[in-house]
């Protein structure tokens, strides 16, 4: 079968999804090859903002990885801007020299950052925010602090303003209108989210008008039109967009404001089609993503030769992607005769609801504080339905009362059409979610995330999701437990984590007023985990709580069934001397402690020491250069070796030095659970080290990396992480797997379970997939152990102790 060749310029959200249908429905149709000015991937656009403020990363917001366009045969050229389409030799050549032949064109070039042609609008400084690029120059420009101004008070600028206020600058929002937001809210909305911003630190100037940008060889400040100056390190330009349609004007293509096209996609050519932000669709152009993917849809049948219902303008949806700040709204809500509205609100929570309409149908809905019923208010406009005299007094509390009689989640999803959208950041539909559920046979919110990208993204979705398998499995579905922290919050560990990253909150007080602990203080289960949260999310500048820490940890020994205390010292990897032995014989005879054991870790354990006691010992062991063996902590425990090549005959690699290199880089490290390690010296694996945490096996040609072990409550034989033929990279790989752990693993989460959690393969690819990535986790790691190896708190931690440590502290018992 002879495939046409299909052209592609563009690689954002709205091609990517043509590409997906097209696939789906005829995937031997075309030879197919995409031009992407960005030198990356396919990403979500609009989930750059959890990218800005440091809630996600890049590889989050990944929608077709390299693999994607491997399985699927398609040639993606990375960092060819497409410069020349010639219509007659049916040609498109980029900046590079390129020169591809097609026999249809879809053109998905996007749209342009509309610059207000200030003075001083060229100066370095002053940035736009529409790609990964923009949000990289941000990021970067944040890191030495300062303040940011953000011209414009619309959805971008406000969630850049946002990002940039959470990376820790002052931000300043300038915006011409008297309320924020004008297109998507109205002024009590507006007021409202305007009040929200302001009390966390954002300096709001509406009716503000810029005059000019100051500086000299690069930015300084603004002018405002009264006279005002605002001292500025970065100004970001987030007044607009315009369809970016130059290179369809210059080959000829019908273009107003966007390249026309009809309701196929098609454009003046038929062989050439369009969609996205550079399309002109009966004078409507679109910014938002339900109509982007609509025409995408559209788009990719028509191109596959399928019939399907044109596209056609439809109302739009807004919601603001800033954390903790919930809004929706959607249709027309301005003033005009004629309109009834409905209004609700509750100033003691925050909420607000207006409701329009117009005779008996619902035309507008703005919310703010709670938005749950969003997506049926919207569903109520986009019909056009007449409201029921006996429905309009409870139509502002949403399906759960309409006429009276309340409905249960389930039942209010299942009343909605298959066309409904339930994911809006990535276009899902109800009908598209139940026929991956029949198909796939999905059986949780995951498998359906996985299959459909719905609550990939911002997650607000994850409840509808929820609701939908419950609706189509019946009894067979098992919600997911959401496991609160504990009972002091209905938080769970993962958007705790989250928020205190977010957030910027450094301090257990500021966690528990800014996400309302219902306790005063905490309890024994929030506690220790928000002191390791903050402790490895600012490493350096959070100052460890040692009343957050259990009794074990404080009085660096695990206490007995007896009331007494076992202490073990450190043994690098295994190794001890004959003056160390003497000082722990020393400290036995001395203290007269019962009992010392060999542990399975290779130290020795000195059991039946008594409190009193405590400080004592570990004055003589600090004094023969022995420090604490960590056997009672959430952190590193043991590096198990065997004496490879030293001394063995099979020994291939020189393990127990390794095991000591491991074991004197982690060492003091905190982390969610107890980690354990070993290093073998060949296949024969004597130390076991296929069972750990973290596992070396060392082999002719280097090191067999392994991780997510279990020998406890748990026997779990480990995965494989990758092959390194170096002990520098074994270092690296080992110190970057444990720092992705200490990021991303709950408190009191063993690493086989975090990694089950997140996905083994997810653990590969952010390790041994990723160069830059395991990199940059390398040096986080080095960064905390600066800090962790020189704080007050690790010398204690290591047992270099005095009496006072041990006093009655309020303890944290457990």
């Amino acid at each position: 079968m002879n495939r046409k060749r299909l052209v592609v310029i563009g690689n954002g959200m709205a091609p990517g999804r043509v590409l997906e249908t097209l696939i789906e429905v005829a995937p031997d149709a075309y030879d197919i090859t995409i031009f992407n000015a960005e030198s990356r991937v396919n990403y979500n656009r609009i989930m750059l903002s959890p990218v800005l403020s440091g809630e996600q990363s890049f590889d989050d917001i990944i929608i077709h990885g390299d693999g994607w366009y491997v399985e699927h045969g398609i040639t993606l050229y990375k960092g060819h801007k497409v410069v020349a389409i010639d219509r007659t030799a049916k040609t498109v050549t980029s900046e590079h020299g390129e020169t591809v032949s097609y026999d249809k064109l879809l053109i998905a070039t996007g749209s342009n950052p509309f610059i207000i042609p200030l003075p001083g609008h060229d100066l370095p400084g002053v940035l736009t925010y529409r790609d990964l690029d923009d949000v990289n120059a941000m990021m970067i420009a944040a890191r030495s602090g300062g303040r940011a101004v953000v011209i414009g008070g619309g959805l971008l600028g406000l969630e850049a303003a946002a990002g940039l206020l959470a990376q820790g600058m002052d931000v300043t929002v300038l915006h011409i209108m008297p309320t924020l937001m004008e297109r998507q809210l109205d002024p009590s909305a507006g007021y409202l989210l305007q009040k929200e911003l302001a009390g966390r630190g954002m300096d709001i100037r509406t009716s503000a008008n810029t005059k000019e940008i100051l500086g000299d060889s690069r930015v300084e400040g603004v002018l405002l039109e009264d006279g005002t100056e605002i001292a500025a390190d970065i100004v970001i330009m987030a007044v607009g967009i315009r369809p970016n349609h130059w290179l369809a004007k210059e080959a000829g293509l019908d273009v107003g404001r966007g390249i026309k096209v009809d309701g196929t996609m098609q454009t003046s050519d038929p062989d050439i089609y369009s969609v996205g932000e550079c399309v002109e669709f009966e004078g409507n152009c679109y910014g938002l993503v339900a109509p982007l993917y609509e025409q995408a849809r559209v788009c990719g049948l028509a191109l596959a030769g399928r019939q399907s219902h044109p596209f056609v303008h439809t109302e739009t949806s807004t919601k603001l992607k800033v954390t903790g700040v919930n809004l929706f709204s959607g249709g027309d809500f301005a003033e005009a005769d004629g309109r009834e509205e409905i209004v609700f609100r509750d100033a003691a929570r925050g909420v607000y609801k207006r409701l329009v309409l117009e005779g008996d149908r619902l035309i507008g809905a703005v919310l703010y504080g709670d938005t749950a019923d969003g997506a049926w208010f919207f569903r109520k406009i986009r019909e056009g339905a007449a409201i029921a005299p006996d429905g309009r007094d409870t139509l502002i509390f949403g399906p759960s009362f309409t006429g009276g009689a309340p409905l249960d989640p389930m039942a209010a999803v299942a009343a909605l059409p298959d066309d409904s959208e339930i994911c809006g950041c990535n276009g899902i539909s109800k009908g598209r979610i139940l026929a991956a559920i029949d198909k796939e046979g999905l059986k949780d919110v995951e498998g359906v995330r996985d299959c459909t990208k719905a609550s990939s993204s911002c997650g607000s979705c994850t409840g509808l999701v929820e609701s939908l398998l419950a609706f189509r499995l019946g009894a067979a579905f098992a919600a997911p437990a959401r496991k609160a922290v504990c009972g002091c919050t209905d938080l769970a560990h993962d958007e705790v984590r989250r928020l205190i990253m977010s957030l910027s909150l450094k301090s257990i007080p500021a966690v528990m007023q800014e996400l309302g602990w219902k306790t005063s203080c905490g309890c024994a289960k929030c506690r220790p985990a928000l002191n390791f949260y903050l402790l490895a999310s600012w490493p350096g500048e959070y100052v460890d709580d040692g009343q957050s820490r259990f009794i074990n940890e404080r009085v660096h020994a695990n206490i007995q069934k007896d009331g007494t205390y076992s202490v073990v010292p450190r043994a690098w990897g295994g190794m001890t001397t004959a003056a160390e032995l003497r000082a722990i014989a020393d400290v036995i005879d001395k203290f007269q402690i019962p009992a010392v054991k060999y542990t399975g870790g290779q130290r020795l354990d000195m059991l039946g020491v008594r409190k009193q006691d405590l400080p004592g010992v570990w004055a003589d062991l600090n004094a023969a250069g022995m420090v604490s063996g960590h056997a009672y902590g959430k952190s590193l425990r043991t590096v198990k070796t065997c004496v490879g090549t030293d001394w063995c005959r099979f020994g291939t690699q020189d393990s127990t030095g390794l095991g000591i290199k491991l074991e004197k880089m982690m060492w003091g490290s905190w982390t969610p659970h107890k980690v354990k390690l070993a290093v073998s010296g060949c296949p024969r694996n004597c130390a076991e080290a296929t069972c750990k945490d973290i596992g070396v096996i060392c082999v002719d040609s280097g090191y067999e990396l392994h991780f997510a072990g279990a020998a406890g409550m748990e026997i779990r034989g480990t995965e494989i992480l990758c092959k390194v033929a170096s002990e520098s990279e074994a270092l690296e790989y080992c110190a970057a797997l444990l720092q992705l752990y200490r990021e991303q693993g709950f408190y009191l989460e063993r690493i086989y379970k975090w990694s089950a959690r997140v996905g083994l393969d997810k653990v590969r690819e952010q390790i041994a997939g990723d160069d830059e990535n395991r990199a940059a986790l390398y040096a986080r790691f080095l960064h905390a152990q600066s800090f962790a190896q020189a704080d007050p708190w690790a010398e204690r931690a290591g047992g270099r102790v005095d009496a006072h440590e041990f006093r009655e502290l309020a303890p944290v018992e457990g």
